[in-house]
């Protein structure tokens, strides 16, 4: 039986928001710490000190056993590398994934950095990747069905030579990390609809812009 899906109220929203809010600002600040030569642990370091400041919890250090601060991870890793001995160089592309708890709320934000002078391919996959997410959240509104988001991103990434990886997908979020529904870049089987006008669902869609893709050979 598939679990419940819990719709926050205009209050809860708000309290999501902050959440949010405030998870996007310690990504910022991790994000411009950034910089060939610094290994990927470097940057887990710095992201402890950036936690600490803003006096807020860590949704991801030993959640499940996970060791690191934040997911980051470089060119070709897909999504929940932690921080270690890789060291950054100038044209890779690095994926922060950083989540917060505030007031008992999860916040759950992630972007790409480009380092350097970055291989102009690398640079229209993080393009392409970005204005697949603005346009499944054109979709979003009362009455929508989920479905039709979630197929905005990998119609819009396929006629440009990407595919969407399927192995993993976004989810919904609130006072856990990880709720429903499930949120794939790709039509999933089931017609959800979206929820009622006053009410709201948290989603997060897959992971990072950059890793929720690869080129595709065909």
């Amino acid at each position: 039986m598939a679990e419940r899906i819990h719709i926050k109220s205009p209050g809860e929203v708000a309290k999501m928001q902050k959440a949010g809010a405030v998870t996007a600002e310690i990504l910022m600040e991790i994000g411009a710490e950034v910089q060939a030569g610094r290994t990927t642990r470097e940057i887990d370091d710095i992201a402890r000190e950036i936690f600490k400041k803003h006096k807020v919890g860590n949704s991801f250090y030993q959640y499940r056993g996970f060791p690191g601060q934040l997911c980051i991870s470089i060119n070709e890793e897909v999504v929940h590398g932690s921080g270690g001995p890789r060291r950054i160089q100038n044209g890779d592309i690095v994926s922060l994934d950083v989540g917060a708890i505030v007031d008992g709320w999860h916040g759950d934000n992630a972007m790409t950095v480009p380092v350097g002078m970055v291989d102009p391919e690398k640079l229209r996959l993080l393009a392409v990747t970005e204005e697949s997410l603005f346009r499944a959240i054109e979709l979003v509104r009362p009455g929508a069905l989920l479905a039709d988001v979630c197929a905005a991103v990998e119609g819009f990434v396929r006629p440009r030579g990407y595919t969407v990886v399927r192995d993993f997908v976004g989810h919904g979020i609130g006072r856990h990390l990880h709720e429903e529904p499930q949120v794939p870049n790709y039509r999933p089987p089931l017609q959800a609809s979206a929820p009622e006008k006053g009410h709201g669902a948290g989603y997060r869609t897959d992971g990072e812009r950059r890793q929720a893709f690869s080129q595709d050979s065909g």
